[in-house]
């Protein structure tokens, strides 16, 4: 029996989605997919919004769209989305700089008194963001 495919976010921006996953798209070095209310054939909604986002081939995993008329938008409260481990120091930290960036930093990536290290990031878009790794390599 195949691995299942780990829960993957769908996010309803405020008419920013086509935006937000081009964002995401280069934080994570992720190709993105959009497809339009009107490729989908939809009235709900204006004929360029985003109908379906994906980030696709990459490291993360996340899919968006715009509201259509009757929806609400992305209120984050209580949620984080976790990348501890996800990747080398690194790589975390250059995401942990770009996703900081236009957004607001809620706890700088540090070493923890237990040795590893993590931060979080609230992000342009209103993502919640948790990034850490083991050990202690210095942020």
């Amino acid at each position: 029996m195949p691995d299942p495919t780990p829960p993957t976010p769908y996010v309803h921006f405020p008419g920013t989605a086509g935006e937000a996953l081009s964002f995401y798209g280069g934080v994570f070095g992720c190709s993105v997919q959009l497809h339009t209310f009107q490729e989908f054939n939809r009235t709900d909604g204006p004929a360029e919004a985003v109908a379906h986002g994906a980030l696709m081939d990459g490291p993360v995993r996340l899919f968006g769209a715009d509201v259509a008329d009757d929806e609400s938008p992305l209120r984050c409260e209580g949620l984080m989305l976790s990348l501890l481990g996800t990747a080398d120091p690194s790589t975390l930290r250059d995401w942990f700089s770009k996703l900081a960036e236009g957004g607001r930093v809620v706890d700088d990536l540090q070493v923890r008194p237990w040795g590893d290290s993590d931060g979080q990031v609230i992000d342009r878009y209103g993502l919640h963001w948790l990034i850490g790794f083991e050990g202690g390599d210095k942020p």
